[in-house]
């Protein structure tokens, strides 16, 4: 099982949206959210993500193809 650690930047459209938890569902990974700051505007959240690195790589295309920006931290 391999971790990597990201930053996401969510847009006002998404906020309300359940994105993580299907996250979650759709690819197999394990989320862990070590820091975040939401308001009406915007939501950035600093997410820890643990799967294989193929589930990975599929959850943080899917996140990018939502419009969420997402910056690799590490792993």
């Amino acid at each position: 099982m391999a971790t990597t650690k990201v930053f996401l930047t969510f847009p006002q459209r998404l906020i309300k949206d359940p994105v993580l938890f299907d996250l979650v569902r759709r690819f197999d990974v394990e989320t862990n959210i070590r820091g975040a700051s939401v308001t009406d505007e915007i939501a950035l959240v600093a997410l820890q993500m643990d799967g294989t690195d193929s589930a990975l790589a599929a959850a943080a295309e899917h996140l990018k193809s939502l419009g969420v920006q997402v910056e690799v931290l590490e792993g």
